[in-house]
């Protein structure tokens, strides 16, 4: 396994860890995969579901093979992440008049979000360099699995949050943890900037999605989600879109699959992005060769809130290899569409509704045929932003009772 950087090509040791290549390049984990027998993999990861406090008992670890090989197992620090939730609500599959749908609940996480299977990685990485202090700049989702994390390897954390645009419960989430939390002006990709400038200097080790070893954890919500279904993943691949890492993540753990022969077939991916934050779509739309950043987005759907996505290119060749495609929605549609997901049972953040927002979307547009099969990926615990969420509720009807059978007569 290697480093190298996807503009310049050079390698370098995954020890050798820095932030960004020297020519100023993101960096990327390579294995080469083509020696690993496929079919043993399969017997090696059906068999480590029955694993209850080892380190294999991870849905992220169970795919060491694919993951990290080379990282000691004692340097893990785990919290037993993955092992989320595949659902087929046959109410929202009818209404849709889609052939087949599937929701992975990554919302079902420890810190409740899909961030812990990079989060778990990127922070083994960094402890096994010796490294005690852990930083990243979040909207949210983020910066609470990294303060869980750094807390349970015993080490302190640093988060950058913007003063606005963010959900208050999540940052009560990383204050819990333990993290340190330092409120600045400006968004998201400010935080990033300041810490590509300065990280070395203060030493830390930065767990945002420019970090690689991120990445690669990432893969294993798509190895999971293959397992579950028998290692016939569905057509499509719905995935939000902030920073892009979870689509650049996915369509990574998708080649990958297809490389070994683990799976038959290659499905396609839809990115989809709010549409008051989606440089990435309207790049994508117009067929520009560079991103043009936003220096203000703004959206509901705040771990979407994400002006200048640092993985867009590694983004745009994921949706080339899996012939991808892009769409914005409205925040109005990623509400409505979180209260679908919500009223089945199994609930999100507004962020993970997009996924099925741009499913409806790209249907009604004939993109996806209604004879195809779906997987959305759903990526925050309904309770991440209840902020919105209490807007959302404001209408609904509360009652009271004294719950004798006379008293509940008029509601019911």
């Amino acid at each position: 396994m290697k480093l190298e950087c996807v503009h310049c090509g050079q390698t370098r040791n995954w020890q050798q860890f820095i932030i960004k290549c020297p020519c100023g390049g993101r960096l990327e984990v390579k294995q080469d995969v083509t020696g690993l027998d496929g079919e043993k993999l399969k017997g090696i990861f059906r068999e480590r579901l029955g694993e209850r406090m080892s380190v294999y008992a991870s849905g992220v670890w169970r795919y060491k093979e694919l993951i990290f090989p080379e990282l000691p197992e004692d340097r893990i620090v785990t919290k037993y992440e993955g092992n989320t939730g595949l659902y087929a609500p046959e109410t929202i599959r009818k209404s849709l008049g889609i052939r087949g749908l599937y929701f992975k609940a990554q919302s079902e996480n420890p810190s409740g979000s899909f961030k812990d299977n990079g989060m778990t990685v990127a922070v083994s990485h960094g402890r096994h360099l010796g490294y005690t202090r852990f930083a990243c700049s979040s909207t949210g989702n983020t910066s609470a699995s990294l303060a869980m994390y750094a807390a349970m390897g015993e080490s302190s954390s640093y988060v950058f949050v913007p003063e606005s645009g963010i959900s208050q419960n999540k940052v009560l989430q990383t204050l819990a943890y333990g993290a340190r939390v330092i409120r600045f002006d400006g968004t998201y990709d400010d935080g990033i900037a300041f810490l590509e400038r300065h990280a070395k200097d203060l030493g830390l080790y930065v767990c945002n999605s420019i970090n690689p070893f991120r990445i690669a954890g990432q893969k294993s919500i798509i190895y999971e989600a293959a397992q579950y279904l028998n290692w016939e993943l569905p057509d499509w691949i719905v995935v939000p879109g902030g920073a892009l890492s979870n689509v650049t993540a996915i369509g990574k753990g998708i080649e990958d699959l297809w490389t070994l022969g683990m799976i038959p077939k290659r499905p396609r991916i839809a990115l989809v992005q709010a549409e008051g934050a989606s440089p990435f779509h309207k790049m994508m739309a117009a067929g520009a060769e560079e991103l043009r950043p936003e220096p203000q987005p703004q959206t509901v759907a705040s771990a979407l809130n994400i002006g200048n996505p640092p993985s867009w290119k590694a983004a745009r060749r994921v949706l080339e290899f899996c012939r991808g495609v892009t769409c914005s929605v409205t925040d109005e549609e990623i509400l409505a569409s979180k209260q679908i997901i919500d009223r089945s049972g199994i609930g999100c953040e507004p962020a993970s509704a997009a996924s099925l927002a741009g499913l409806r979307k790209l249907m009604a547009e004939k993109v996806i045929d209604k004879e195809e099969t779906a997987l959305c990926i759903l990526t925050g615990n309904l309770l991440k932003d209840t902020q919105v969420l209490s807007g959302m509720m404001e209408h609904e009807r509360m009652v009271r009772s004294d719950l004798t059978v006379k008293g509940t007569e008029r509601w019911l």
